[in-house]
């Protein structure tokens, strides 16, 4: 999982996510005159904190305190609630760190520093080996460099794939492992419009969580924080976003974007519709069940709707010509650089293997396969029907 920093003006999200150790300093002089230092985003990267539940937050004070979203905070609102007292529903708020709610398996991470290692990771496959010799030596080296920067500095490293494996960074985090829940509002304001809402419109709700990391049983004093602005951006003002997101596809190709059209996203679909279907009838029981599973319920209707609007976008035939459009204008581009041009007629000879042995592996209908067939053109051919058994599931999309 990468540290990202995106930045948006006049309320329309410029295009970008950015590495930290990669920002656009050209792009943010040129169109906002302004440049960011190292110091500024060194200060801004060591205030972000990663929630080893899934999620972003930011430390706001000098004595611990790190503020998220609600559904971030939601998975130890669940593991902490009980039968009496129920804090995803009631909400919480401890007047004193006394009553300050320690989580039971909660982590914060903060990325402290990165070192790109991309170069040791690739000297360990030769290019006479096989994939999965080559997949093995990947991953022995990544546990050594892994291991040998922890035993050194003391911190969690990880290292991090990006650009499907062109860069390799080692990111290592300063660990908080006792963290107390400080304040949560009730569900009912904290989600209001609940699932129709969701992902359609910007909401009004009070989707917030604050926690505080402790070190040695004190609130801990990260140098690090953002302050408080009680007045909120000005119109117009550039405002940044940081945070630890879990990956983009913008640059999947258009064959691997048909594979998950039609093949990945509605076996999800079709299991995550039936994990909302079991859960929704046991949560129908009791009171009690319904407590149970509530926040399970809610990762699989986000993750629901989110999959619907993917699939809806990679069905629409004017968002896929542009797609095609604009990878074959990429292509085009490529072939006239001669030292991509073998890299590219490689890569292309590399992925036809793959996307046969996936046919061969499902059940496709002729109509199906002439949309396979042609991938290679700019021509959106949607697919009419697709079937596809596995050891639980067979569905069928027309």
């Amino acid at each position: 999982m990468a540290c990202t920093i995106g930045f948006v003006a006049s309320a329309a999200a410029d295009e970008g996510m950015w590495l930290f150790n990669a920002p656009p300093l050209k792009q943010l002089k040129e169109k906002y005159q302004f440049e960011p230092t190292p110091q500024w985003l060194d200060h801004l990267q060591k205030a972000s904190v990663r929630f080893n539940s899934g999620g972003s937050g930011s430390f706001v004070s000098a004595n611990g305190l790190c503020i998220t979203n609600h559904h971030v905070g939601l998975d130890t609102l669940q593991k902490i609630s009980s039968e009496k007292k129920n804090y995803v529903r009631d909400g919480f708020y401890a007047k004193t760190h006394a009553e300050e709610v320690k989580a039971t398996d909660l982590e914060l991470n903060v990325l402290m520093s990165i070192e790109d290692v991309t170069d040791k990771v690739k000297a360990a496959v030769q290019p006479s080996m096989s994939p999965e010799d080559a997949n093995k030596a990947r991953s022995n080296v990544i546990a050594q460099i892994e291991n040998e920067s922890k035993q050194k500095t003391g911190l969690r490293s990880d290292v991090i794939t990006l650009y499907q494996g062109g860069v390799y960074n080692l990111y290592r985090y300063k660990r908080y492992d006792d963290v107390r829940l400080v304040f949560a509002p009730e569900q009912q304001a904290a989600f209001y419009g609940g699932d129709p809402d969701n992902f359609e419109y910007p909401r009004f709700d009070l989707d917030i969580c604050v926690f505080r990391a402790y070190e040695n049983g004190q609130p801990a004093h990260p140098q690090h924080y953002l302050k408080w602005n009680s007045k909120g951006p000005a119109d117009g003002e550039l405002t940044f976003v940081s945070g630890h997101p879990g990956k983009t596809d913008r640059q999947l190709t258009t064959d691997e974007l048909a594979a998950m059209r039609d093949g990945e996203v509605p076996y999800l679909l079709s299991m995550l519709n039936r994990r909302e279907v079991f859960l929704n009838a046991f949560a129908a029981r009791s009171f009690e069940n319904a407590r149970r599973v509530r926040e399970d319920l809610f990762g699989i209707q986000n993750s629901r709707k989110a999959f619907v609007g993917i699939q809806a976008a990679l069905l629409d035939p004017e968002i896929w010509n542009s797609i095609a459009a604009r990878e074959m204008k990429l292509r085009d581009g490529m072939r006239h650089v001669p030292s991509t041009a073998r890299s590219l007629n490689m890569r292309a000879a590399c992925f036809a293997p793959a996307t046969n042995g996936r046919n061969q592996t499902a059940n496709v209908s002729p109509s199906s396969a002439t949309a396979i067939r042609n991938r290679s053109s700019s021509i959106y051919f949607p697919p009419r029907r697709f079937t596809m058994t596995s050891s639980k599931s067979r569905w069928l999309i027309r």
